[in-house]
């Protein structure tokens, strides 16, 4: 089914719904939980998610964490997990995409003081 609703100003939406799919009949069979899953295995590039108090505290932060991947065997898919699921989202954050510990490097960096953007979209 196609929901429409055309706002007063112009801005119109679409949604379309559509019939969850039907439950798989048969449970899958559990796995060796010792055993890391498909998905877990692939150790691409993942976000890492940094957040401190200060903007200062989160530069020290990504370079604490930089040391600490080159001087450890760490997959980046568990790195992301700690950093997501330990660490406290603070007001100041940043994400860094991590790879490979042997190739991980630390590739441009942000400017310390940004300037606010206005963009007016002609509504």
């Amino acid at each position: 089914a196609g929901v429409s609703s055309f706002g007063i100003s112009g801005t119109n939406g679409h949604l379309i719904l559509e019939e969850a799919p039907a439950p798989d009949p048969a449970p899958a069979e559990p796995g060796d939980p010792t055993e890391p899953s498909e998905a877990a295995v692939d150790d691409g590039r993942w976000p890492w998610m940094l957040s401190a108090k200060s903007r200062g505290a989160v530069g020290e932060q990504a370079a604490r964490l930089a040391a600490a991947v080159r001087s450890a065997d760490a997959r980046a898919l568990d790195v992301a997990h700690s950093l997501v699921t330990t660490r406290v989202a603070m007001d100041h954050r940043a994400v860094v995409v991590g790879g490979r510990s042997s190739t991980a490097v630390v590739q441009g960096a942000v400017e310390a003081e940004g300037r606010t953007v206005f963009v007016f979209p002609g509504q």
